[in-house]
């Protein structure tokens, strides 16, 4: 495909006509994540890799919702081999990342899960991503990134 010309600021910038832009990587690898779920697989590739993303599988790895996850050094963005154990019934992102405070927290937990049995919520906070459990026991509030059960 011929790149498309676009006029800025009285110079010609060309921009590829068929390349996409990824505007959540975190969100596209739950996805991933949960369609290879379902469809009964063993283990998926995630690409690209982040921090964000590679604390987010440590905390599923924590409560047992994955196996073991392996990152692959390409060097350009990285990849992630994930080994699934068939206990993901939906994961997802919260967008935007919305503040919430420790009193919040109890309505959140109730909107999002299913039951208070399961399932987690992961924030970020000034002291680094955790799910909301130890967020509540360290008494912080942060930012809602995802949730999974």
């Amino acid at each position: 495909l011929h790149p498309r010309r676009r006029l800025a600021a009285s110079s010609l910038v060309l921009v590829p006509a068929d390349r996409m832009v990824k505007i959540s990587v975190l969100a596209d690898t739950l996805k991933t994540m949960t369609n290879a779920e379902k469809r009964g697989r063993r283990q998926v590739m995630l690409r690209p890799s982040s921090k964000v993303v590679i604390k987010f599988l440590q905390q599923m790895m924590k409560h047992g919702y994955i196996g073991e996850f392996e990152i692959i050094d390409d060097h350009r963005s990285g990849k992630i081999v994930v080994e699934l154990i068939g206990r993901i019934n939906k994961c997802g992102v919260i967008s935007p990342r919305y503040d919430v405070s420790v009193g919040d927290l109890e309505q959140w937990v109730v909107n999002l899960l299913p039951s208070r049995q399961f399932g987690k919520i992961i924030l970020t906070t000034s002291m680094g991503i955790m799910d909301h459990d130890e967020a509540r026991r360290r008494g912080t509030g942060g930012k809602i990134i995802g949730f999974f059960y």
